[in-house]
């Protein structure tokens, strides 16, 4: 008994060493994994127009707030609220009457000093005579040639008169002093103005064209002079001034503006300066206080390195970094500096090189330093566009 006992125990014995055996054969052979397979994009050199998006409001280039230059009432409201007015168009009508009272009152009181003018001179002239003769004393002629000057002086003195009547009762016709869109009046028939009161009757704005003022920062204004000392970008010749809108949807303006001048005064406060930009507005899309963004042009970056957004990552502090596939084959992290978006690709400033084969998919699968087999990713190209400055957030 003992004897079958030991053999027994021999046999479960090399059993169970020869299924450690192929056990281990086994893992061996299940560490013999194939070599990952990632797609690339070779970063290459791009000509790319940088932007800046700057937002502000829209204005209207000329503005009038119309204003009565004589009190009265108003008699007659002449204009439809919201339409559109052209320069000279009467829009509200005061009650002329005294006015027009004042102007034949000067009228007669002119009439009546020329209707003594004549009889004056011909008394002065006699008196002349007369006193060449001796025959009236000198304070006879000096009486008559003062009472000549006098009438002489009520004559202009009536002329200015009228020459004010006639303007006080045309300015009780209010007429509009520019073309334009006329907002909501501010009185009604009836009511009572004053001349030059602090209340408009009603504002005239012409639209088109139309003003966007926006705001940029001096740093931004500094850092892009040194970019274009130092010939990191050059200007885009008669594009340069060119300006996209964006509306406060998100849509695109379809229009094109101009910038016009940057203001020469900084703002205390918030340390930036105004741009004015002229955009035509011939629908009326533009009104204003609109809250719109302006792409303004920057210059053109000619060797800009462009990577694709999804290429990118960011460690555990928020820096960009990527993968790529070096000369052996094998996986190598870069990390970047990148200074704006340009549509779905990246603006990279250090990190890259012209002819850096960037890990486009198969990213999850690899780590730096493992060997890899890569293939061209379909559908790569050169990343070239706008760069947008205001894209998102960007760690540096």
């Amino acid at each position: 008994m003992k004897k079958e006992n030991r053999a027994r125990l021999m046999a479960a014995a090399g059993i169970f060493v020869a299924g450690l055996i192929l056990t281990g054969c086994g893992g061996k052979k299940n560490d013999q994994r194939p070599i990952p397979e990632v797609s690339f994009v070779t970063v290459q050199k791009a000509s790319v127009i940088t932007t800046t998006e700057l937002s502000g409001r829209t204005s209207a280039n000329l503005i009038a707030e119309v204003r009565p230059q004589v009190g009265g009432i108003i008699q007659k409201r002449l204009f439809t609220e919201g339409a559109d007015v052209r320069a000279g168009q009467v829009l509200f009508q005061i009650d002329p009457a005294l006015y027009q009272a004042a102007l034949d009152n000067a009228k007669a009181a002119l009439a009546r000093s020329e209707a003594n003018l004549a009889a004056a001179q011909l008394r002065a002239d006699r008196t002349r005579e007369l006193l060449a003769d001796k025959a009236v004393s000198r304070q006879d002629y000096d009486n008559a040639d003062a009472a000549l000057k006098q009438i002489q002086a009520d004559i202009q003195y009536g002329k200015a008169t009228l020459e004010t009547a006639r303007i006080n009762l045309k300015y009780s016709t209010i007429s509009a002093p520019i073309s334009g869109r006329i907002g909501r009046s501010s009185v009604t028939e009836g009511a009572l103005v004053t001349a030059y009161q602090p209340v408009a009757l009603a504002t005239i704005q012409q639209l088109d064209p139309m003003y966007v003022d926006v705001t940029q920062s001096t740093s931004d204004i500094l850092k892009l002079r040194r970019k274009l000392q130092e010939g990191q970008l050059a200007r885009n010749g008669k594009n340069q001034q060119q300006v996209q809108l964006l509306l406060d949807d998100d849509s695109e303006y379809p229009l094109k503006g101009k910038l016009q001048f940057q203001d020469i005064s900084v703002d205390p406060g918030t340390g930036s300066v105004i741009l004015r930009i002229v955009f035509p507005n011939p629908k009326g899309i533009l009104l204003p206080g609109m809250f719109v963004r302006a792409n303004i042009q920057e210059g053109v970056h000619h060797n800009a390195i462009l990577v694709p957004q999804q290429t990118v990552s960011r460690d555990p502090k928020g820096n960009p970094q990527t993968l790529i596939v070096d000369q052996d084959g094998k996986v190598q992290q870069r990390p970047l500096i990148i200074e704006n978006a340009v549509g779905d690709a990246w603006l990279v400033s250090s990190g890259l090189k012209p002819g850096d084969k960037v890990i486009m998919e198969g990213m999850s699968k690899v780590k730096p330093g493992i060997p890899v087999k890569a293939v061209p990713f379909e559908g790569a190209g050169n990343h070239s566009g706008e760069v947008n400055k205001t894209a998102p957030p960007v760690k540096k």
